[in-house]
């Protein structure tokens, strides 16, 4: 597939005036063809194209939808090569990480096809009528559909899971929604290869071309454009709490709200028991690094913050983490941006009172990334709460806490978050329990002897927290319950048959429903 540097607004490749170019990550220049930055013109008409589309393709049978995802899977596993080389250059990742990366995002594709035909996401159900109560009982029965259509973000981390067909956009199209996705402009040659294997797909099953929209540009303008446009239902985001908050104000300033779904910050707290730690201090130290390194600390649930209680277990831990830590090469980071960021983030961690610094990684260039722990007591950490703000790389502080009381002030005060993790050991188990309330209001996944970093998507999996690891703590951006956050209920009372909506017509078809109460299969 050729790369154009064209939006792609309802099936139709558009140039503009405006021109910007990728650049190669591990030198900073710019490389490639030109890219056209979208106009406001190109973001009307692609949220026009969606909103004609919405009806037809709200209406499209669970099995054709189904069809569509997996043709869309299968035309981004045919860009093979081409695409992880291209996706290679704009974001430093290695090949192994991005082969990766790409069955994950077609495998999500494939899953919330299966979730389609399931049907279960409709949630299905009926109340007869019984017109012997008194008052009358009315005939009820609800469904949910798609609430219209979602605008979507690429993100810079993950230029394919979280991008132009990552987990929002596989889940907005499951549930109905048609999508428009403003590419992240640090890869735009990634995203344009993968809206081409979309739109290509959107024509193979003869969809209205509305359906799937692509608009590039750098400008934050292009983004409010989008947001604020009246035919945009909802929002998908993954990215810096600035950009979700600007996202949040602009959907709550519209005539109609709408709702933003923004994954934004986190640093994803690990608790080290006292037994496990006394047992286990010298793999816990090289684990902990691992997980921190990995993708130069570029995830979303990376660890940024390590807490346990001093003594001799605690020493030996702190050597193998600063013994680990000095092997770590530093690696190109995703952009020159976030590289300034986080040089200036490390150093503003370093520069806290009662921290100190445990070790540091080899040194690089100006774009590559940097790891380094540093250190504090439980009372530095307390006094001072921006400790806790987030810096997105391979640099993270480990916290001795003076006691398991203190750890607990120290958690039940942390603002949400994506994940904490437990590592413990059955002596362990008691101070565990005593921390599972905190924990439980404080993430939205709490982690057995595992480290946050890595994200399986499975029907069970909730990425999200509260506030302001997520703009809403009660939805999720990855596993099947992503649908329900472009979903709404909609009951129908004393509807005749004729009028309401086949599945609900109680004609035995095989989906889940409650009837009356009681689960089973209409």
């Amino acid at each position: 597939m050729t790369i154009t540097g064209e939006n792609f607004v309802a099936g139709v490749r558009r140039p503009s005036n405006e021109k910007f170019r990728a650049r190669d990550a591990s030198s900073g220049e710019e490389f490639g063809e030109e890219f056209a930055a979208a106009s406001k013109d190109d973001v009307a008409d692609a949220c026009s194209a969606a909103a004609e589309a919405q009806w037809e393709f709200a209406a499209l049978p669970a099995a054709a939808r189904a069809r569509f995802l997996r043709k869309v899977a299968d035309r981004i596993d045919a860009l093979g090569e081409t695409l992880t080389r291209r996706a290679m250059q704009e974001t430093g990742l290695p090949e192994a990480r991005l082969t990766g990366e790409r069955g994950r995002t077609v495998g999500q594709l494939r899953l919330f096809a299966d979730e389609v035909e399931e049907g279960g996401w409709l949630d299905l159900r009926i109340d007869h009528a019984d017109a012997g109560r008194t008052p009358p009982k009315p005939d009820l029965r609800l469904r949910k559909i798609p609430l219209g259509p979602v605008a979507v973000f690429g993100a810079s981390n993950f230029p394919l899971a979280f991008s132009v067909a990552g987990g929002d956009t596989a889940s907005a199209l499951a549930a109905g929604c048609c999508v428009v996705v403003k590419a992240h402009p640090a890869h735009p040659g990634t995203s344009e290869l993968v809206a081409g294997a979309i739109a290509q797909a959107v024509a193979e099953e003869g969809l209205p071309a509305g359906v799937f929209s692509m608009l590039h540009g750098p400008s934050n303008a292009l983004g409010e454009a989008l947001v604020t446009d009246p035919r945009i239902s909802a929002v998908g985001f993954t990215g810096s709490r600035s950009g979700g908050l600007a996202l949040m104000r602009h959907a709550a300033s519209r005539p109609v709200p709408i709702p933003v779904y923004a994954e934004m910050s986190s640093v994803n707290p690990v608790i080290i028991l006292p037994h496990i730690m006394a047992q286990s201090a010298e793999d816990l130290g090289r684990a902990y690094v691992g997980s921190l390194t990995m993708g130069v600390g570029q995830f979303c649930t990376n660890p940024g913050i390590v807490l346990t209680l001093g003594g001799e277990p605690f020493d030996r831990f702190i050597y193998n983490v600063a013994q680990a830590i000095a092997e770590v090469p530093a690696n190109t980071m995703l952009t020159g941006g976030i590289s300034d960021a986080y040089r200036a983030g490390s150093q503003r961690l370093g520069g806290f009172d009662g921290v100190s610094l445990v070790g540091m990684g080899g040194d690089g260039t100006s774009l590559c990334g940097q790891a380094q722990v540093y250190t504090c007591d439980g009372t530095s950490f307390a006094a001072q709460p921006d400790l806790a703000d987030e810096v997105f790389g391979p640099a993270s502080l480990v916290v001795r806490c003076d006691s398991m009381e203190q750890m607990r002030e120290i958690l039940g005060n942390m603002e949400g978050q994506l994940t904490t993790s437990l590592h413990m050991i059955p002596q362990d188990y008691e101070a565990a329990g005593r921390l599972m309330p905190v924990l439980e209001k404080l993430a939205g996944r709490i982690i057995a002897n595992g480290w946050p970093t890595g994200v399986d998507v499975t029907h069970a999996m909730v990425h999200g927290g509260p506030f302001p690891a997520t703009s809403d703590g009660r939805s999720t951006s990855v596993g099947t319950m992503a649908i329900d956050r472009f979903l709404r209920p909609v009951s129908y009372q004393d509807m005749p048959d004729e009028l309401l909506p086949e599945m609900l017509r109680g004609h035995g078809a095989n989906i889940p429903v409650r009837i009356d109460g009681k689960r089973q299969f209409g």
